[in-house]
Parts: C-alpha cells; sequence; structure tokens
C-alpha cells in the first residue's frame, strides 16, 4: 500500500514539475493580444453587416494560422522544441474538431433560417462564448491533472467512448432544438421575424425575444458539448494549461472564416467523422498508457511521444481528406451517369 502510495505521490510531483512556468504577465499579454484580434475582426468585418465572400474568408483564415504559427514559433523560441510541438499538436486537433463543429454551427444557421448578412455576427457571438466555456473547462481540467493522476484514466475513457459514439452515430442528423433551446421558448414569447442583431424587441409594451437571441442559445448550448469533447482531447496532447488555451484559442479564432470558406465542402467529408473518432480514440489511448506509465504499470519506453503524435494525427487527417473527395467526386459521377442514363 505505501508503494503504491508512493508512487502516486511521485507521479503528482512530476507532473507539477515539467511544466512550462509561464509567468501571470505572459497570461495577460496572450489575452490582451487575442481581445485585439477579436476587436480587429469586430471593427473591420463587422463594421457593416454584410455576406462575407470567399475571397475575404480566404483572407482572415490565412491571417488567423499564420499568427497561430507565429505564436508557435514564440513558444519554441522560449519553451523550446518539447513545448512547441505540443502546441502545435494540440492546435491541429483542435481545428480539426473544430470542423465538425462548423457542420452543427451550419445545421443550426439552416434550421434558425438566419440572414447571410448576419451569419458572421452569431459566428463570433459564439466564439466568444466558447472561448469562456473552453477557458473554464481548461481551469477545472488542469486542476484535476495536477492533483490526481487517475484523471488520465477517466479521460482517455471518455475519449474512446467519444470515438464509438461517434462512428455510431455518423450521419444522423443534428437536433438544433435542444432541451435548453425548447426551455426558452416555452419561458418567453418569441417573434416570428428576425428584427437585425437585435436579442429582443418591444411589442405592444411587452418584450419578446427575437429568433437571433434563440439562435445564440443554440450556438452557446453547443459551444458547451464541443468543449466537453476538445477539452479532454487537448490535454491528452500537453498538460500544460497555458499551451490548452492558446491552442484552443487560435483554432476557435479562425473559426468564423472557416465556416464561410468551406460551405458545402463539410458535406464532401463524408468520412470526417471516421477520421476524428479515430484521432479520438488514438489520443485516448495515449492518456491511457500516459496514466499506466505514470503509476509504473508499464516500462518508460512504451509511451507515445509528441512528435509520433502529431504525425499519426496528421496522416489521419490526410488519408481522410483524400478518401473523402474521391468518394465525394465518385459519387457526383455516379449521379451525374444515373442522370444521363434517364434521359438517354
Amino acid at each position: 500500500m505505501r508503494v503504491g502510495t508512493n508512487v502516486l505521490a511521485e507521479a503528482t510531483q512530476r507532473n507539477q514539475q515539467d511544466t512550462l512556468g509561464v509567468p501571470w504577465w505572459v497570461w495577460l499579454a496572450t489575452l490582451g493580444g487575442l481581445a485585439v484580434l477579436l476587436l480587429l475582426d469586430l471593427v473591420i468585418v463587422d463594421r457593416k453587416p454584410h455576406e462575407v465572400k470567399a475571397g475575404e474568408a480566404v483572407r482572415w483564415v490565412v491571417f488567423y494560422v499564420a499568427c497561430a504559427i507565429l505564436f508557435g514559433l514564440g513558444v519554441w523560441w522560449f519553451g523550446g522544441d518539447h513545448f512547441a510541438v505540443e502546441y502545435f499538436t494540440g492546435y491541429v486537433v483542435e481545428y480539426s474538431l473544430s470542423v465538425d463543429n462548423l457542420f452543427i454551427f451550419m445545421v443550426i444557421m439552416s434550421s434558425f433560417a438566419v440572414p447571410s448578412i448576419h451569419q458572421h455576427r452569431v459566428l463570433l457571438i459564439g466564439i466568444v462564448l466558447a472561448l469562456l466555456f473552453r477557458g473554464l473547462f481548461i481551469a477545472i481540467g488542469a486542476q484535476l491533472i495536477s492533483r490526481f493522476v487517475w484523471v488520465f484514466f477517466v479521460f482517455g475513457a471518455f475519449l474512446l467512448w467519444t470515438a464509438i459514439s461517434m462512428l455510431r452515430d455518423k450521419g444522423e442528423s443534428e437536433e438544433p432544438e435542444n432541451a435548453v433551446v425548447r426551455w426558452v421558448r416555452k419561458a418567453y414569447p418569441v417573434t416570428e421575424r428576425f428584427h437585425g442583431t437585435r436579442m429582443s424587441v418591444k411589442v405592444d409594451g411587452k418584450r419578446w425575444l427575437t429568433p437571433m437571441f434563440i439562435v445564440i442559445v443554440a450556438i452557446g448550448s453547443a459551444d458547451v458539448m464541443f468543449a466537453v469533447d476538445s477539452i479532454p482531447a487537448i490535454f491528452g496532447i500537453t498538460q500544460e494549461p497555458f499551451l490548452v488555451f492558446a491552442a484552443n484559442a487560435f483554432a476557435l479564432m479562425g473559426l468564423r472564416q472557416l465556416y464561410f470558406l468551406l460551405g458545402d465542402l463539410v458535406d464532401r467529408l463524408v468520412y470526417l467523422s471516421v477520421g476524428l473518432s479515430v484521432i479520438l480514440a488514438f489520443i485516448g489511448f495515449k492518456l491511457i498508457v500516459h496514466a499506466l506509465h505514470e503509476y509504473a504499470l508499464i516500462p518508460h519506453w512504451f509511451e507515445i511521444g509528441n512528435f509520433l503524435s502529431l504525425g499519426v494525427i496528421a496522416l489521419v487527417l490526410f488519408v481522410t481528406a483524400v478518401a473523402s473527395l474521391l468518394k465525394s467526386r465518385g459519387q457526383q459521377r455516379d449521379a451525374v451517369n444515373t442522370e444521363s442514363a434517364e434521359k438517354g
């Protein structure tokens, strides 16, 4: 019993010592920089409601990806290649999971018939909410893993269960009106049409909610579910809270423009759920292996390194994208041949 307790104490101590050691002012500077980026986005993109075109979306996506890369180079310069690889791997994982999240956003936008000129405002609010929710979950997760090594078993098992669920449910449509949205509709009167970006209006002296408020509630509740999946995944890559938050933040910052850039392309990624489930299962397995190693239940050499993790994730994403595009191209060709045969 004493041996097991000593192993647990040593494992917990190693987790606490092997950290990046980020001072408070770096946290403050990072948060300030992210706030400036959001403000810049708000002033330039949202200064006038308009439909975001592909060219504009491409420029912003490239800008945010460049910012994420520059931040990663800064991590490499000040923290070394170990933490830089952890950051970039976490960023790739969060960005790939965000593509799946975009499908849910598209379902919500379509279901509530959000005008195209207001969609960018809805997405901006959704991203701010996502940052807040994920920041909260990151703080809780960081405290748990710094105190209890067994949490890695819980996170790993949860990711394996999520991967299996994603495979089982692939192709099924999401329900935009979840329990929270239905409760709001029952509790408060809601107007039939949108009133710009206003959340509520007065009708005959009575305050009514607008569909815009309902959309924000749907997006916000979806953000919570996304955070529950993504935070354990990135803690499987790095246990450094600063890197976890930064990777999430930069992945989310470019999500709004990616929404307008991808458009119907998301529907062509037919194997996306399969690829993401493989990634989540891999990270879940990695977490369990890490926990076993911390408890000294397996040899030291049997642990999945950061470079291997980055390579596996990149390979899975590449195979998923190529296989999906080949499959969708074949489906389009079959549809054209069928139509030609019917006309003939």
